[in-house]
């Protein structure tokens, strides 16, 4: 578990090298509350509820740009409540493109298919590859697609807001939720921080601290991995 957490703080450091412009977010204009897990389980399971979750991932698939964020919060967060949740599976396709966040505006189109390809196969794997998002819609965007661009912008930033709605991240009782260990990372990035150091913290949390643009230090936030480590020991007991 330490060197998987190892190299997705490594992946995550790489990441910070790409500036996520046209996914920034705000803080402000998010209600942020910690979710109710056992709440989340009853709504995505009820098939009466407009929060049944075949139904929130079947919007989501067809890009139905009409979602709320409560759905999105059910849709992100109700991933981790499916049986086969993993948080630190692998993806099949990591070692496919060796620039994974760095979209160039002098990317050839032949570059840019390559990135679409990659991308379009990751996201039928793991449908919350926020990586893989920012791949498509940078990618598609220098094609000359934009309406497929700004969908695929509009995901990754409802997915981002869904995260900041689970809390402010300032201490550990409102620690961010999050179901990857690597969206900390993305998230913080689309704020405008640079991440400096990770720590874990004893049972559930990590720590991040961040910069400004300027360079300033601004302390840090807190994510709280409960489920991810739950599932991955109930998942893997060997480890």
């Amino acid at each position: 578990m330490t060197r998987i957490l190892l190299t997705i703080f490594t992946i995550a450091l790489a990441m910070q090298a790409s500036v996520m412009t046209h996914a920034q977010i705000s803080f402000d204009q998010i209600k942020r509350q910690a979710p109710d897990l056992d709440s989340i389980q009853a709504e995505i399971t009820d098939r009466t509820s407009p929060y049944y979750y075949p139904r929130l991932m079947e919007e989501f698939e067809r890009n139905d740009t009409t979602m709320t964020l409560d759905k999105y919060r059910r849709l992100y967060l109700g991933a981790m409540l499916q049986e086969d949740y993993d948080a630190y599976r692998p993806s099949a396709y990591r070692d496919k493109q060796k620039q994974p966040l760095l979209i160039s505006p002098n990317l050839t189109g032949a570059e840019c298919d390559t990135i679409i390809k990659y991308a379009s196969r990751a996201l039928a794997d793991n449908p919350f590859n926020l990586v893989e998002m920012y791949n498509m819609s940078g990618a598609l965007r220098l094609r000359g697609n934009a309406a497929l661009a700004d969908i695929w912008n509009y995901k990754l930033r409802m997915i981002l807001m869904a995260i900041i709605s689970t809390g402010t991240g300032a201490d550990e009782e409102n620690a961010w939720y999050v179901i990857e260990n690597s969206h900390e990372y993305i998230l913080l990035g689309a704020l405008g921080l640079t991440v400096k150091n990770h720590l874990f913290i004893e049972p559930c949390f990590e720590y991040i601290t961040v910069t400004d643009p300027e360079g300033n230090s601004l302390g840090g936030f807190y994510f709280n991995i409960q489920t991810n480590l739950e599932e991955y020991w109930r998942k893997h007991p060997a480890e």
